[in-house]
């Protein structure tokens, strides 16, 4: 078996990480035909994922996204492809959020 780790800070807050999550685990679904389950805690979420072959879990903080998944014999030969994608499209998501924050630190700046 063969294992992925990926962490990533972010300064969205818990309602801005839990909307980007959300946005991860639908891509996660649609993509990669994963099952998904969200769930929300006080301080924190998880979004349990699981497919043939691959199980893992992200959690979702105020501050930082966790990933952690193992991979199944067979898909353990592509762990790099498998990991640079997740990779990929967590940090799109993130990327996509960036201008929004900046927006309104800026307006918030000038008010």
């Amino acid at each position: 078996m063969a294992d992925i780790h990926i962490e990533r800070e972010h300064s969205l807050g818990l309602a801005g990480a839990r909307k980007l999550a959300w946005q991860w685990a639908e891509q996660a679904e649609n993509q990669f035909d994963m099952s998904c389950t969200y769930e929300e805690g006080r301080e924190a979420d998880e979004v349990q994922f699981t497919r043939s072959g691959v199980n893992g879990c992200l959690q979702v903080s105020a501050d930082r996204f966790v990933l952690d998944a193992k991979l199944g014999f067979l898909l353990g030969a592509f762990k790099d492809r498998i990991e640079a994608e997740i990779v990929k499209n967590l940090d799109t998501l993130l990327a996509a959020k960036k201008p929004a924050a900046k927006k309104a630190a800026a307006k918030k700046k000038a008010t």
